[in-house]
């Protein structure tokens, strides 16, 4: 045992305590006590390392600059007295393991300290060194299980929120039977701190015929952005099954944004499709949304059509435009986590350059083929900076000869 008055506590975690020297923080005002806890600790913890304060104030002045295997808490002190001094102790850092020290009169304060989160108590003049021993391995590994729990039980929640947002976020289609277009849709989430983004998208057909597609991305992750993604996708296909198009349905959208957005700053890009059932030309509008990537014949464009800023930015028209969907091509609609991710050159993006180049390295792959070497080629070429730090959506829609 070292006792470390004048040194910091051990840095290593401590995942194996049989291999690993144990660093004690021991808050004691009576130097006598202190000694004797000290040569058990000796005896008991051959490779420990005893930090001995007097105070709640000098202990928080220690925990301040590290953290320790495990506190020794004397629960009478000059500055504190009972359970105030476990309170203070865990308010710094509440996955500190802690073995309370009582005096022989003030036993039923170890017990309440138990019951408040303490993970064992000694009595003082009663403890051996093997007790000792147990009781400060058993606190560590106590507190260990009991974190790993809780942090098990929050990822569980997570995921389980994840998935309820995901499943807002990409809805079942609904085209008639006799639809003439074919959809490949994917969504790739990045999973980055267990975070859902808002990238969502939908498609729905109309009486007359038309297949309306939106491809969106709210800004930001988190289940506030995931959740006014959802209820934009919600609100795009109840205002086209209303009948609004256009610079109205994007307007409406606007308001809709900015009534349930979590903040001012916030905004979405959109990008929305209307294909007749017959003709070469579609209908576009675009709100401060990425491009698209024309899939045709073994070959790839980028198509860009004119179009307003992102909903929320913006307050005046979102213009439709026109652009060509020859028979038998693809146009690839996506948000920008598939190519603001790493190039796999240096620490370059991939940038929308890249995604072309990319798109024209399997342009003779089949549409759902296409789909899936393009996301697995952005994941790839990202995989040495971590991978893919934003959700991914992408959607292609070919219209079969009319």
């Amino acid at each position: 045992m070292r006792r470390g008055d004048d040194a910091g506590f051990a840095p290593a975690p401590v995942d194996d305590t049989r291999h690993h020297r144990l660093s004690l923080l021991l808050v004691e005002d009576d130097p006598g006590d202190a000694v004797l806890v000290e040569e058990l600790v000796a005896d008991a913890l051959t490779e420990a390392t005893v930090i001995w304060v007097p105070s709640m104030a000098e202990a928080e002045r220690r925990l301040a600059t590290g953290r320790p295997d495990c506190v020794l808490l004397d629960m009478n002190l000059p500055d504190t007295l009972g359970n105030t001094a476990l309170e203070r102790m865990t308010a710094l850092d509440p996955t500190l393991p802690i073995v309370v020290l009582t005096g022989l009169a003030d036993e039923h304060f170890g017990v309440s300290a138990v019951a408040s989160g303490a993970q064992d108590y000694l009595v003082k003049g009663r403890v051996e060194p093997e007790m000792l021993r147990r009781a400060v391995l058993y606190a560590v590994e106590r507190k260990r299980a009991e974190w790993t729990a809780v942090e098990l039980h929050a990822s569980e929640l997570r995921e389980r929120e994840n998935a309820r947002l995901e499943r807002g976020l990409l809805p079942s289609p609904l085209l008639r039977e006799d639809s003439n277009v074919d959809i490949v849709a994917r969504y790739r989430p990045s999973r980055e701190n267990a975070l859902v983004g808002g990238d969502f998208y939908d498609f729905v057909q109309t009486a007359d015929g038309t297949v309306h597609v939106v491809v969106g991305d709210v800004a930001g992750h988190g289940p506030d952005e995931a959740a006014l993604g959802v209820a934009l996708r919600i609100a795009w296909r109840a205002l086209t099954f209303a009948g609004l198009r256009g610079t109205d349905r994007m307007r409406e959208l606007n308001r809709i944004l900015q009534a349930e957005r979590a903040g001012t700053g916030i905004f979405a890009t959109v990008m929305s499709l209307a294909i007749p059932p017959a003709g070469p030309l579609i209908n576009a509008v675009r709100a401060g949304h990425p491009g698209m990537l024309l899939h045709h014949e073994g070959t790839v464009e980028w198509v860009m059509p004119p179009g307003a800023p992102a909903l929320g930015v913006h307050s005046g028209d979102w213009p439709a435009d026109q652009v060509e969907l020859p028979p038998g091509a693809g146009m690839v609609m996506l948000t920008d986590g598939l190519f603001e991710g790493h190039s796999g050159r240096g620490s370059a993006r991939l940038g929308e350059d890249g995604l072309l180049e990319l798109a024209r390295s399997v342009a003779h792959l089949p549409g759902a083929e296409f789909v899936d070497a393009l996301i697995d080629g952005a994941e790839s070429r990202a995989l040495d900076h971590g991978g893919i730090t934003d959700d991914i959506a992408v959607v292609r829609v070919e219209r079969h000869p009319w």
